[in-house]
């Protein structure tokens, strides 16, 4: 009886891995929010990680975290890096590309609780008196994180954070534009 339900284990874990080995590669997670800011005033906001870590929702996730602030204070170069709970864990975010009004592009890297790189996008399409922003990150699996995706969903984990995220940045900008007349 014990030899047929360590073979049945064994199956099961087989079929698991055969799974999560045909998984795809690539993830994407991305939500948009039509904003009541100019594209100028929210890529002021994304484009510096010391504004960002004010809106930023994954940041409230633990109150003493510890960020770390390098290279210039905003643009391409800038980088935070974080050490925090077991909900944020540690990592660094680089800003790699940035268009003014258009877009900010930054390399995630995590180190923990599980190591992963990802490219983070924030576009800004003007519409009328509004900006539509759109915060996509993307990038690929390796075998363990397409073992891991069969368990936990990223776009169920971030996409509510993003969403979180874009309608606290659309009060900051807001509030700025307000706090400062042209």
């Amino acid at each position: 009886m014990i030899k047929k339900i360590l073979i049945g284990l064994v199956v099961v874990i087989a079929i698991i891995l055969i799974v999560a080995a045909m998984r795809p590669a690539e993830f994407q997670v991305q939500r948009s929010a039509t904003l009541s800011a100019s594209p100028a005033a929210l890529f002021e906001q994304v484009n510096d990680h010391h504004k960002f870590v004010v809106w930023n929702p994954f940041m409230k996730l633990d109150p003493n975290v510890k960020n770390t602030f390098s290279g210039p204070d905003s643009g391409v170069g800038a980088v935070c890096s974080w050490d925090g709970n077991n909900d944020i864990g540690a990592g660094s975010c680089t800003i790699t590309e940035s268009k003014p009004g258009e877009l900010v592009r930054c390399r995630m890297d995590w180190k923990r609780p599980m190591e992963g790189v990802a490219t983070v996008d924030f576009t800004f399409k003007p519409v009328g008196d509004k900006t539509v922003v759109t915060w996509a990150m993307y990038g690929k699996n390796g075998y363990m994180g397409k073992l891991v995706s069969l368990f936990m969903n990223c776009d169920k984990m971030c996409g509510p954070q993003f969403e979180q995220g874009l309608a606290s940045l659309g009060q900051v900008a807001s509030a700025t534009a307000v706090a400062s007349p042209k």
